[in-house]
């Protein structure tokens, strides 16, 4: 019982920091990052497993990491509010044409990103020919070009 306890705390408290550290930051994986989620990974193990290293502690942690992502996934579908709380809403950074700097500031996306994604994705050259860019729930930018 204990370790199921662990777990569940450890995954509330993974699921606070990164939803507190923003959808940006999730979608594209640096090296920094990487490195640090193999930090905490390991921070983390211990956190769940204590002092019992058996397979069997292992797999109940596992096991009740998973019901619990996948209560979270239910309770996300079924109650669209909790949906938004645990995973965000798509926000708008561009729209028809115009830029909202202060959505953009507080969410931490540069102009620069943007039009990272408008090339990449779109093929575009310039921000005039975005007509929306949304930053989705996953972390990416989709970007809706003007009409020609």
């Amino acid at each position: 019982m204990d370790a199921i306890l662990r777990a569940a705390l450890v995954y509330l408290a993974l699921l606070i920091i990164f939803r507190a550290i923003g959808r940006r930051s999730m979608a594209q994986v640096t090296t920094f990052d990487l490195v640090l989620l193999l930090i905490v990974s390991e921070a983390t193990q211990q956190a769940l497993l204590g002092e019992d290293y058996s397979v069997t502690m292992a797999v109940l942690v596992i096991v009740t990491l998973v019901g619990l992502d996948r209560v979270a996934d239910f309770l996300g579908w079924r109650f669209p509010r909790v949906g938004r709380t645990l995973d965000g809403a798509p926000v708008v950074l561009i729209e028809r044409g115009q830029r909202l700097d202060e959505t953009m500031r507080r969410h931490h996306i540069s102009m620069e990103e943007v039009l990272q994604e408008a090339r990449t994705g779109q093929g575009l050259r310039n921000g005039d020919e975005i007509d929306y860019a949304i930053l989705e729930r996953s972390g990416t930018i989709s970007i809706i070009p003007k009409q020609r």
